[in-house]
């Protein structure tokens, strides 16, 4: 599994061609709700964001499954510490780093 490293953009904002591509949008809506991003607008933010909600989407996923007997305990937990660690690889990448410095301006 891998956290989601770009917002795509998915539902209103996509046209589908066809019933069938219409149908895969519902599914994936419905499997994968997301939220709109109210905090401070950086580009950082708002992938940030969509990698948070994709963990969370899929830690919910994992905990079904393990809750229905459909994996293991021991497969569950090793799959949600990954993608632990993929999102906290993320947040280093993303958010931990110092912001670029201002280009300089000529003088007036």
């Amino acid at each position: 599994m891998r956290v989601i490293s770009v917002a795509i953009a998915t539902g209103a904002n996509a046209v589908p061609d066809s019933q069938a591509d219409r149908n895969e949008i519902l599914k994936s809506e419905f499997l994968t709700p997301r939220s709109r991003y109210r905090g401070e607008f950086t580009p950082e933010n708002l992938v940030f964001d969509a990698n948070l909600q994709e963990f969370a989407s899929r830690v919910a996923l994992l905990c079904g499954l393990e809750s229905g007997g459909k994996i293991s305990p021991q497969e569950a937990y090793n799959q949600i510490k990954d993608l632990w660690h993929q999102l906290r690889d993320a947040k280093h990448n993303l958010l931990d780093r110092d912001p670029p410095e201002p280009p300089e301006l000529p003088p007036e």
